[in-house]
This record gives structure tokens, sequence and C-alpha cells, in this order.
């Protein structure tokens, strides 16, 4: 196989990616992504689009998806600081629907999550700052079919790290699953 580790997380397509690194005293280096590799687990699909974003401690961004035809997956990463990455799954025919996966992800651990299309997808900085890189298989970004679900809904019970918590206007205001668009 190649130079990642893929692991299954409680959601079976949600998966930890551990890439291998090569490190001296210069340094580290690492593949993020290498279309071969990643096809043996099924994931397949070029990048439509690639994030960056730049948030402090305590920012929560999320729950994000597109509703389809431009749904989304992402291969997210940390290049700095660390987070709570969370992936909830909004697949109505999945025995899974409703349930989330939380992975620590830092710049340290080097780890990505991969999260496919028809889950939400969430973080929070749990370090002082944190940049996160997210590529985009499927959509690209669509304001008309950008939506969301409320971070802290009592039906899907996500446990946050933290208590102290910043959160968009816009986040603010997304429905509970319940109430949300969802797939089928």
């Amino acid at each position: 196989m190649g130079k990642f580790k893929f692991s299954k997380t409680k959601i079976e397509s949600v998966l930890v990616v551990e890439p291998q690194v090569f490190a001296d005293d210069r340094g580290f280096f690492f593949e993020c992504y290498k279309t071969s590799d990643f096809a043996v687990v099924g994931i397949k699909g070029s990048f439509s689009q690639v994030n960056h974003s730049r948030s402090t401690k305590g920012v929560l961004r999320g729950l994000h998806y597109q509703s389809d035809p431009m749904a989304q997956g992402k291969l997210v990463k940390v290049v700095a600081g660390e987070v709570f990455d969370v992936a909830v799954d909004l697949r109505k025919s999945s025995p899974t629907f409703g349930r989330w996966v939380g992975e620590d992800l830092s710049a340290d651990n080097k780890k990505m999550l991969y999260i496919p299309e028809g889950f939400a997808h969430g973080f929070c900085v749990t370090s002082d700052i944190a940049e996160v890189v997210y590529f985009v298989i499927g959509g690209e970004y669509s304001p008309e079919h950008d939506r969301g679900i409320i971070w802290n809904d009592p039906d899907v019970g996500i446990k946050w790290p933290l208590k102290e918590i910043s959160v968009s206007k816009k986040d603010k205001v997304h429905p509970c699953l319940k109430d949300a668009e969802i797939f089928s």
C-alpha cells in the first residue's frame, strides 16, 4: 500500500488519514494526498476547491454542508494549532443517520479527516490559534445550496471540548437536524 494509514471511525465512511512522515533535523515532508492511494479505499474524484481558514481559541465553525447537486466531500487538515473536527451523518437511509464522530486534528499529529458527501462538517479551535485547510471533492461553493444544522442540536448531542464557544451569526440560526434539508 501507499504512504497513508486509513482508519475507520464509528461511522464507516468517515476516515482518519495518517500520512507517512519523513522527518530529520531539517524538518519534515509528507504527502497530503495521492490519487492512487486514496482510490484504494474508495475515495475518488478531483478537488474542486481548496479552503483555508484561521481562527482563534473557542471559535466554532459549522455545522455546514451543501445540498445536492452541489454536495461536497472534504479532506480536512490542520496546518497550525489544533481543532476538534466533527462530521454528522445526514444520510436518511444510513444506519448511522444523525450520529457524529469527532477527531482531534493538529499540526503536530498531522492527522487528516476524510468526510464524504452527505455529512455536515464543523470544528472547534482548541489551541490559541488554528489554521485549517480543507480540500473539497464535489461541488464548488454554491450560496443557493449552502446549508447547515445548529452546532448544539440536543438530538445530535455533540460533546464539544470547550465551554466558551464563539459562533458566527449565520451559524447561530441553522435549524436542528429534524428540521433540516437532508440527504436521502
